[in-house]
């Protein structure tokens, strides 16, 4: 790996730490980054988790202002988000790598279109008292097949978890963000350690640029994120969005 490659894997880790924070699609930043240094994709996905647990976790830590109060509310759900993510990371590592190489093309297009319809999610967020989503078992159900999303592929995964929540939850919206990254971290994390016990498909260097470059942009998402300009944060996440699906399909 060439010093030029590798500050552009620590620099898209940073990118995606302070996406994830803020919005969610991080890895709409850090993926195609992989792809287009030669990894194939089910490799350049495992590295990818790893790397961005860090991320996840500071984000998390930026955030324990607004997590106050919810520690009980974050340890059950936390549960469904564990056993969703964990599910999905035996997904990928099962399932062929044919079929990842053929499905995740629809996930980043899924996400992207995700990352597009945000503005209209969190109008729906802003009318969640006048629709609630109160069945009991829905929420934690919800959450776990998010979690499996989040352990096979995992873009936008922190977009589906912030509309769920506002939808199953009467809180503020910053409150419900911090338990988004909560919720995303543990996702991760379970993710990731599925990943370092079966030590398939994982590229160390890459994965530990990502870290570093995700914690530092963690931190910067929680301090300063909220004041990014979000139409252009959704340009540029589209964008690379787009150029991984012409990427994979080509």
């Amino acid at each position: 790996m060439s010093a030029a490659e590798a500050l552009a894997i620590f620099a898209a880790g940073g990118a995606a730490g302070t996406i994830n924070t803020v919005v969610g699609s991080g890895t709409l930043i850090t993926f195609p980054v992989l792809l287009a240094f030669g990894y194939s994709p089910v490799t350049a996905n495992v590295s990818n988790t790893i790397g961005l647990v860090p991320g996840s976790v500071s984000g998390a830590i930026g955030y324990r202002a607004e997590l106050g109060g919810q520690r009980r509310r974050a340890l059950l759900l936390g549960v469904a988000s564990l056993t969703g993510g964990m599910t999905g990371a035996i997904l990928l590592l099962v399932l062929p790598a044919s079929a990842f190489k053929a499905i995740v093309p629809g996930f980043i297009a899924a996400a992207v279109v995700l990352v597009i319809a945000q503005p209209q999610l969190n109008r729906i967020l802003a009318a969640r008292h006048r629709h609630p989503l109160r069945k009991r078992g829905a929420l934690p159900a919800g959450l776990c097949a998010i979690g499996v999303y989040g352990g096979y592929f995992g873009a936008a995964q922190g977009i589906l978890t912030l509309a769920l929540l506002g939808l199953a939850i009467e809180d503020g919206i910053q409150r419900l963000n911090a338990l988004k990254n909560v919720l995303a971290a543990l996702t991760n994390l379970i993710a990731g350690v599925v990943f370092v016990v079966a030590a398939s498909h994982v590229s160390w260097e890459a994965a530990g640029l990502l870290a570093a470059g995700s914690a530092l942009g963690g931190q910067l998402g929680a301090h300063v994120g909220r004041r990014l300009p979000s139409p252009a944060l959704r340009a540029t996440i589209v964008a690379v969005g787009i150029a991984a699906i012409v990427k994979l399909l080509v």
